[in-house]
C-alpha cells in the first residue's frame, strides 16, 4: 500500500502513519508499539477534549487487564517520543484528577506541507551526529552510563526521606452519577487523610482537610498546586459504583516533575471500604520510602469490616460536622448517633461525636456543662474500644481543660492526640488556644498555631487564630498584621472581623474597631440597614463621649441582643463572659465580677482565657479575682 492510499495524519509538527506504527519528522522515522500507536490515535480523534483513563482504559486496553498505572506510562513513553514537556507541554496536557487532552493541532497529512504549522516549542529529534562528528551511538552510551550512575544517586538519597515531607490528599472526585453522594466522595477523602497523618509523624506531614477541599473542583493543575500548599505529593482518587460496591481509582503524584508514581483501581463491597484505605496508605508509604513502625503496620493489617450503614452515616455525620453550624452540629450528633446503633464497637463514631459535642458548646448548642460531659463520655469510650483515637485524646484534652480545670490532664490528653496524628491541624490550634495560651506559655502557643497554620494553610479558623494568640501575649502590632493578613485571604469571614473590633481598641483605634464590627455583621448576613444602624449608633456615641461613650453603646447591645455580628459564644460580647469584660472596660469592678461568676457556674468555654484577657487587668488586684483564678486552676 503506497503512502497515498493510506490514511495519513499530522499531529503537530509529525507525520502519523498508523497503518505502519510510525511516526515521522525531518526525516526521521519512529516506530511504536501498536498499543502507543492506538493510544495517540484515540487523543488525536479526541483532540481537544479531557479523555479519561477510564476512557483510555476502556479503548486503548480493551482486550487486556491492566491497572491506571500502565495508562500514565504509556502517556509518559508517548511524550519521550515526541519531545514535549510535561511542565510545559505542547502535545499532551495532563488535566489534573480528570484524565488527558491533545493540544497539538491534528490534521490530514498534505505532501510539503508548509514549514512547520504546528507549536511554536519544537520537539527534540534525536541527531544522527552532533555538530563536531561524534557519532550518535557513542553520545547515547555515555548517557546511559549517566544515567544509571544519576539512578544510583538517586536511589541513595530518596531510600529514606531526608527531612518532613508534605502530602496533600485532593478531594475525591464523585464519578457515581448521583450528586447526592459527595458526602461519600468527602468523607473518603477526610478519612484518608487521617489515616496517611498517622502513619509515619516524623517524616510525614499531611495538608489538613479545610486547605484539602479547597481544590474540590478547582482547574489548577499539580504544579500550582503544589506552589502554594508546599507539598511534596498529591494523592487524587475518584469513587463510581452503587452503594454497596465501590469503585475506587487511585494515584500518587510527585510534584517536583509531576511523576506518577504509582495508580490503581479498587472494586470492593462498602463493608470493606476501611480496608482499602489501609491498603492505599501501605502503599503510599511504601511509595515515598516511609518507615512504619511495627504498631502501625499492626494497625493497618488489623482494619476491620464494617457495616456499610454505618460507615454510611459516619460520613454523613462529618459532612455536617464540617459545616460547623448549629443546624450542622444537630445533625451530626444524629448521624453519630444512628453508626454507633449500627455498629456499637466504631470507636471513630465515637471520637466524632465526642468532638461534636465539644463544638457544639461554641456554637450555643445547649448549656457548657451538658455538652462537655457528653463530649468526655463520648470520648472515653471511644478510647476503651480504641486507644490509638488521636481525636478522642484530643477533645478530652479541651474537656479536661475547658469543664474540668484539670490542665496536667489536658496536656497529657494533647500530647498523645498530637503523638499519633501529628498532621490534626486542629489538635495543634486546640493545644494552642485551650491550654498553652490560657497558662501564659504564650512563645510555646504561637509556635503551635504556626504549626497548625502550615497543616491548614488555607483555613480561615486557623488563621486567625494565630493572630489572637498574639493578643493573648500583649504583641499587639504583630496581632493586628496577621489578622489584617487573615483577612485579606479571608474577608468574608465574620469571626475576624470581631476579633480585629475587639483588638483595634488596644491599639486606640475605635474608629477602626466599629468598621471591623460592621463588616462582621455584613459578612454573617445581617440586614445591611440593621448594620448601619448599629454603626451609626456606635460612632455617635463615640463622638459625643470618647471611649466610655463607645463601651456603653456595646454594654447596651450585649444586654438588649443588639449586638448580633452572627459570631456566637464565647466570642460575642453576649454572653456572661462577654459582659465581664465589658463592664471591665467602664471600670466597674463589682458588675464585671458578678457577670464572671455568673459564666464560671455555667462553665462557659471562654473562662479559662480570664488569666491573658487584657480587659481583666484592672480586676486582677482584686481578691475575688484571685479567688476566681484559683479555682479555674490559674493560680496556686
Amino acid at each position: 500500500m503506497s503512502a497515498s492510499e493510506r490514511q495519513l495524519i499530522r499531529i503537530g509538527v509529525w507525520r502519523v502513519d498508523p497503518a505502519l506504527d510510525e511516526i515521522a519528522r525531518d526525516g526521521t522515522s519512529i516506530k511504536l508499539e501498536p498499543r502507543t500507536m492506538r493510544l495517540l490515535i484515540y487523543l488525536a480523534e479526541h483532540a481537544g477534549e479531557v479523555v479519561s483513563v477510564d476512557q483510555l482504559l476502556d479503548n486503548v486496553w480493551k482486550d487486556v487487564v491492566v491497572t491506571p498505572n500502565s495508562v500514565y506510562h504509556a502517556v509518559a513513553a508517548l511524550r519521550r517520543v515526541l519531545g514535549d514537556d510535561p511542565k510545559n507541554p505542547t502535545y499532551i496536557v495532563n488535566i489534573l484528577r480528570r484524565g488527558y487532552r491533545l493540544v497539538a493541532p491534528v490534521a490530514p497529512w498534505i505532501e510539503s506541507p508548509p514549514a512547520d504549522p504546528g507549536p511554536s516549542a519544537t520537539p527534540f529529534t534525536p541527531p544522527r551526529a552532533t555538530s563536531n562528528g561524534v557519532p550518535w551511538p557513542r553520545i547515547l552510551r555515555l548517557g546511559v552510563v549517566l544515567l544509571i550512575a544519576l539512578g544510583i544517586a538517586l536511589g541513595y538519597f530518596i531510600s529514606r526521606p531526608p527531612h518532613k515531607v508534605m502530602l496533600v490528599v485532593l478531594p475525591f472526585a464523585n464519578l457515581t452519577g448521583d450528586a447526592r453522594r459527595e458526602y461519600f466522595s468527602d468523607g473518603m477523602t477526610e478519612e484518608l487523610i487521617s489515616q496517611l497523618g498517622s502513619l509515619d509523624p516524623e517524616h510525614l506531614g499531611v495538608i489538613a482537610r479545610t486547605s484539602a477541599m479547597a481544590y474540590k473542583g478547582s482547574p489548577k493543575d499539580a504544579a500550582q498546586i503544589a506552589r502554594e500548599l508546599g507539598v511534596d505529593y498529591l494523592f487524587e482518587g475518584s469513587i463510581r459504583g452503587p452503594s454497596e460496591r465501590v469503585r475506587v481509582t487511585a494515584q500518587l503524584i510527585a510534584t517536583a516533575d509531576q511523576t506518577h508514581l504509582w495508580a490503581e483501581s479498587f472494586d470492593r463491597d462498602a463493608g470493606d471500604i476501611l480496608k482499602l484505605q489501609s491498603e492505599v496508605a501501605r502503599t503510599i508509604a511504601d511509595k515515598i520510602r516511609l518507615k512504619l513502625s511495627a504498631q502501625t503496620q499492626a494497625r493497618l493489617i488489623r482494619t476491620p469490616s464494617l457495616n456499610p450503614q454505618a460507615h454510611e452515616a459516619f460520613l454523613e455525620g462529618l459532612e455536617a460536622e464540617n459545616l460547623r453550624t448549629r443546624q450542622g452540629l444537630e445533625r451530626a450528633i444524629i448521624e453519630f448517633g444512628r453508626a454507633i446503633a449500627l455498629e456499637p464497637n466504631y470507636a471513630d463514631a465515637y471520637a466524632e461525636l465526642a468532638r461534636t459535642y465539644s463544638l457544639a458548646t461554641v456554637v450555643g448548642l445547649g448549656s457548657p456543662a451538658d455538652t462537655m460531659r457528653q463530649a468526655r463520655d463520648a470520648a472515653v469510650k471511644a478510647l476503651q474500644i480504641d486507644d490509638s483515637a488521636a481525636t478522642a485524646h484530643t477533645t478530652l484534652g479541651v474537656v479536661h481543660a475547658h469543664f474540668e480545670y484539670d490542665w496536667a490532664a489536658a496536656e497529657r490528653e494533647f500530647h498523645r492526640g498530637i503523638e499519633l496524628n501529628p498532621s490534626d491541624a486542629y489538635a495543634h490550634l486546640f493545644y494552642s488556644n485551650s491550654l498553652l495560651s490560657p497558662l501564659g506559655r504564650h512563645d510555646e502557643a504561637i509556635v503551635e498555631m504556626n504549626r497548625a497554620a502550615r497543616l491548614d494553610p488555607l483555613s480561615a479558623p486557623v488563621d486567625s487564630f494565630v493572630g489572637r494568640s498574639y493578643v493573648w501575649a500583649r504583641r499587639y502590632e504583630e496581632a493586628l498584621a496577621r489578622m489584617l493578613e487573615a483577612t485579606r485571604r479571608h474577608p468574608n469571614f465574620p469571626l475576624n472581623h470581631v476579633r480585629l473590633a475587639h483588638l483595634y481598641p488596644y491599639l486606640g483605634r475605635f474608629e477602626d474597631a466599629i468598621a471591623e464590627e460592621t463588616k462582621a455583621r455584613l459578612a454573617s448576613g445581617q440586614d445591611p440597614r440593621e448594620a448601619l444602624r448599629a454603626e451609626d449608633a456606635l460612632r455617635s456615641s463615640f463622638a459625643a463621649h470618647g471611649p466610655r461613650g463607645y463601651w456603653e453603646k456595646a454594654l447596651e447591645f450585649a444586654q438588649t441582643g443588639g449586638n448580633q455580628t452572627g459570631v456566637t459564644a464565647p466570642e460575642s460580647y453576649g454572653t456572661s463572659y462577654g459582659i465581664a469584660v465589658l463592664d471591665a472596660r467602664l471600670g466597674d469592678t463589682d458588675r464585671a465580677m458578678e457577670s464572671l461568676e455568673r459564666a464560671y457556674a455555667e462553665h462557659q468555654f471562654a473562662l479559662t482565657e480570664i488569666g491573658v484577657e487584657p480587659a481583666f487587668d484592672s480586676l486582677r488586684p482584686d481578691a475575688r479575682f484571685k479567688s476566681l483564678l484559683r479555682r479555674v486552676g490559674l493560680l496556686p
